[in-house]
């Protein structure tokens, strides 16, 4: 048997197989290209920035339905990008990665380093939502600052405040109120925009004895006022408020003059955060109460795994429109060699690329 024979028809028949057709197929556009040369490029979008977050605080000259934040806790480039397109206004690299990504049962895990490295993720996903003409404007990246990295000296603090920032981050958040104030003063004093966060703060899990919700004594609620206050009094631009009765959360909101953030603090605040696989419904985890889910796509997740595993047992994937072929010219050197070597193995593999875009009268002519 000659392989070789009728490979000139191979080409002409299988040539939009390797040419136009394929690129097209590959996500390769083959359209005339934009003219990126133009003279009037389009404005970059505006970035959010700390001043501008410290600026939307409901009520001072600020309507509640365009000045009310939205947060997401998000921990790499693809949440980065969706976030983006979604108009968020900022995306928290939160210390809550220890548990939702990293496995661990609470957050006291996560180190500045891991810190910084899904900061870095979050911080090129958004470059590249923005390179790729994003219209929204871009979130401010807030870095959370782990459990021990701002609690030993001044010095360690502004250095791990700084390896955040070096990643990507625009300001740093940290937990904790009054006693907390040197710490956010040094960090301010390196030009390091800083948001509290006081109620539940997770890092304090051993202390409060779990996750609990925060400021049920007159006592705690004038405890969260005056932390407030003091924040505010110490320079940071926002403040989390997280798992504290509504009401508390409205008296604190009412007593500072920079936005709150609520996480299961009520509708009161200025602004809310979720963490995106909990709004999602990505975590199959019991989620707290304060959580709203927009989505069930750990159930849809399974469900597509689920079908591909099926579609690779059964030899349904890869496809044809899945798998690359090879070009004619190696096809014929394939051929070639088979022929040399009557090997018909090497034949078929050779032409296999080439077989389903073939007519009848090509193939008959291939193999006769």
């Amino acid at each position: 048997m000659k392989f070789v024979t009728g490979l000139v028809r191979v080409v002409s028949v299988a040539g939009s197989h390797v040419g136009t057709g394929r690129l097209e197929r590959h996500g390769v556009s083959m359209s005339a290209s934009s003219n990126n040369g133009s003279k009037n490029p389009a404005p970059r979008p505006k970035r959010v920035s700390a001043p501008a977050i410290a600026a939307r605080k409901i009520g001072a000259g600020n309507p509640p339905e365009t000045a009310r934040l939205v947060m997401v806790t998000a921990y790499d480039a693809p949440s980065a990008k969706i976030s983006h397109r979604a108009g968020v206004d900022m995306i928290l690299v939160g210390d809550s990665l220890a548990m939702v990504v990293l496995g661990h049962d609470d957050t006291l895990s996560v180190t500045v380093e891991e810190m910084a490295h899904h900061t870095r993720a979050v911080a090129r996903g958004l470059v590249s939502s923005e390179t790729a003409g994003c219209p929204e404007a871009r979130p401010l990246v807030v870095g959370d600052m782990p459990w021990m990295s701002y609690h030993v000296s001044v010095d360690d603090t502004v250095r791990n405040a700084a390896a955040l920032m070096r990643a990507g981050a625009g300001c740093v958040k940290l937990e904790g109120g009054s006693k907390r104030v040197p710490m956010i003063k040094a960090i301010l004093d390196a030009e390091i925009p800083v948001m509290g966060h006081i109620g539940l703060t997770p890092q304090s899990v051993n202390t409060f004895g779990g996750f609990k919700v925060q400021g049920k004594t007159i006592e705690a609620v004038d405890s969260l006022i005056a932390d407030a206050k003091s924040l505010e009094a110490a320079g940071c631009f926002a403040i989390v408020l997280e798992a504290v009765p509504d009401s508390v959360a409205r008296l604190v909101t009412d007593a500072v003059s920079i936005p709150t953030i609520g996480i299961g603090a009520g509708p009161h605040c200025d602004g809310q955060v979720l963490v995106w696989h909990d709004l999602l419904g990505i975590e199959d985890r019991i989620v707290p109460k304060f959580v709203r889910k927009y989505d069930d796509q750990s159930e849809d997740s399974i469900e597509a795994i689920r079908t591909y595993a099926s579609d690779v047992r059964s030899g349904a994937f890869p496809g044809p429109g899945e798998s690359y072929s090879a070009s004619v010219e190696l096809t014929a050197a394939l051929l070639g060699r088979a022929d040399e070597t009557n090997d018909e193995a090497m034949a078929d593999a050779a032409m296999a690329d080439h077989l389903v875009d073939l007519d009848d009268e090509t193939l008959i002519a291939l193999y006769s």
